[in-house]
């Protein structure tokens, strides 16, 4: 158990010892992949440095030229600053970790990286709409079949009532398979009994308990599996008809107090019945895609080291559309084989950072988190690195404000994007801008500032003549109770009857789809509904 100058000083430690050992030249069976040295990105750029000008053969030969040469590599983000880092107690298992993800096979396809990309260009363009949701932080436990088969069925149902309110079909993006790391504002938690130990930096990294809490390089081929077992159950479920429209859904409100509330969402449900009714009259429902659905995973690329590991060179895909300058000559580029979308956070988006670095030479459709510490030209800079092709809804900008934050920030971002040319999606994340505390300690939100923030984000986009492409909400399909508010009248109080989150706190299942029917009105204020 370390407290913050014990852990500041292990780091300082690990670095003179590596610098210690460079200047003896006394480097012996380097390891085969360019690696991170120390705790931090400074003192990466510093010990490579160093051993360049001490002529010493260097194992990180292929980080280095790439540096010189103005190029990027997978590893190239090891030469820069890096917040959020992790710093294990010894090295060498670290190594055998990364060596064995390095083997294992990819979790996703180019082909379906590229059919979300296109996809997003089409949100980027107004003509779909994207949902994204999943759970805060994803624990390795979370793989098993109720837990998943949950959160697709709720994430198909949202999709139905967003497709009624909007008139578009929507993308759906899943948080889950591989969100198992969450960046946290210290590296050490303060039990209540005084002792300081290492905070929960999610499952691929350490554990929620007391005693699992040093980082463990183990749990990073563990993600893989977890992730891969995950990928590979939605896909045989939606293969196997769970997403079919031909299935009756669990419409079931009677968790709405307010009974013209509930009359007002027993419509909609009824609409959409109706038009499914009829689309199985007319045999439009002989069709593929009314018996499965597309369902694309994602997570915040934090854990940089874990990401180059399953960052493959690989042939591009028929489907793939691209506005490059110089197309490789190979036919192939870099694909994020981990998952099919792939986010920045708003604490590691330094524009000098390890994680743009990363970012920069993916060839999957990225997010950034934008919050309201984000300067306007800021947000322009970081777009040109991220996307110096302008290539239409590489970038997903999340935005992440606060309800009262979004009326100072959004209207100024969306004007500095359209002058750079860049064409985004716009996604609402009214989350994580909204978390507040109880009296007693407790985290939460209320469901009333979760909608005001995207009520607020939809009606400064139609005044900038601009658009909201999407809601990325942090949900899950069961029935906590985690975030107060809503129709079925949660209070503080009532926090304590199925407070299960490890992080952040999510919607449930009643709280998510109410989310989804006031999202679908506010689409169509005019509807009778």
């Amino acid at each position: 158990m370390v407290s913050d100058e014990e852990y500041l000083e292990r780091l300082q430690q690990m670095k003179r010892e590596t610098e210690n050992a460079l200047a003896r030249a006394s480097i012996s069976d380097p390891p085969s992949r360019p690696h991170r040295l120390s705790g931090g990105g400074e003192d990466a750029v510093a010990v490579r440095t160093a051993l360049k000008a001490s002529g010493v053969p260097s194992a990180l030969h292929g980080v280095n030229q790439a540096v010189e040469n103005d190029e990027w590599s997978p590893s190239s983000w090891t030469t820069k600053p890096i917040k959020q880092d992790v710093l294990y107690a010894s090295r060498p298992p670290v190594e055998r970790a990364l060596a064995k993800l390095e083997h294992l096979p990819p979790i996703v396809t180019p082909k379906e990286v590229c059919d979300l990309r296109n996809q997003l260009a089409a949100v980027a363009r107004g003509e779909t709409f994207l949902l994204q949701g999943g759970d805060c932080a994803e624990l390795f436990s979370y793989c098993e079949q109720d837990a998943i088969d949950s959160k697709i069925k709720l994430l198909l149902q949202m999709s139905l009532v967003l497709i009624w309110g909007s008139h578009k079909p929507v993308v759906r993006i899943a948080r889950m398979a591989g969100q198992y790391a969450k960046p946290r504002s210290s590296p050490v938690e303060k039990l209540a009994d005084g002792r300081e130990v290492p905070s929960f930096r999610g499952d691929i990294l350490n554990g929620f308990d007391i005693e699992k809490r040093e980082p463990d390089p183990n749990r990073l081929v563990e993600a893989y599996f977890h992730s891969a077992a995950t990928m590979n159950y939605i896909r045989g479920q939606l293969s196997s008809g769970l997403a079919d429209l031909h299935q009756p859904l669990n419409w079931e409100l009677g968790h709405v107090r307010d009974e013209s509330l509930q009359q007002r969402y027993a419509k909609i449900v009824g609409s959409i019945q109706e038009s499914m009714r009829f689309m199985r009259t007319i045999g439009a429902d002989k069709a593929s895609t009314f018996e499965s659905v597309e369902l694309f995973t994602s997570h915040e690329a934090l854990v940089l080291e874990y990401e180059q590991s399953l960052t493959r060179r690989l042939r591009h895909p028929p489907n793939r559309m691209s506005t490059e300058v110089s197309p490789s000559q190979d036919g192939k580029g870099w694909y994020n084989t981990s998952a099919h979308f792939v986010w920045i956070g708003d604490r590691t988006r330094q524009l000098d950072g390890a994680h743009v670095e990363y970012f920069r030479g993916l060839e999957n459709p990225i997010g950034v988190k934008v919050g309201p510490t984000m300067a306007a030209d800021e947000l322009v800079s970081l777009l040109n690195v991220l996307n110096p092709n302008k290539e239409v809804g590489k970038v997903t900008l999340i935005t992440r404000y606060g309800e009262k934050k979004i009326d100072d920030m959004l209207s100024v971002h969306i004007q500095a994007v359209k002058k750079s040319g860049h064409v985004v999606v716009w996604q609402c994340d009214p989350m994580h801008g909204n978390t507040i505390s109880t009296a007693q300690g407790i985290k939460t939100r209320h469901f009333t500032s979760i909608l005001s923030e995207v009520a607020s984000a939809l009606r400064i986009h139609k005044e900038q003549g601009s658009f909201l492409g999407g809601v990325h909400l942090e949900l899950t399909g069961d029935a906590v109770t985690e975030c107060v508010g809503g129709s079925e009248g949660l209070v503080a109080e009532d926090l304590r009857l199925n407070y299960t989150t490890y992080c952040d706190p999510r919607l449930n299942e009643k709280q998510a789809l109410e989310m989804a029917f006031l999202i679908a009105g506010a689409h169509r204020p005019d509807a009778d509904a």
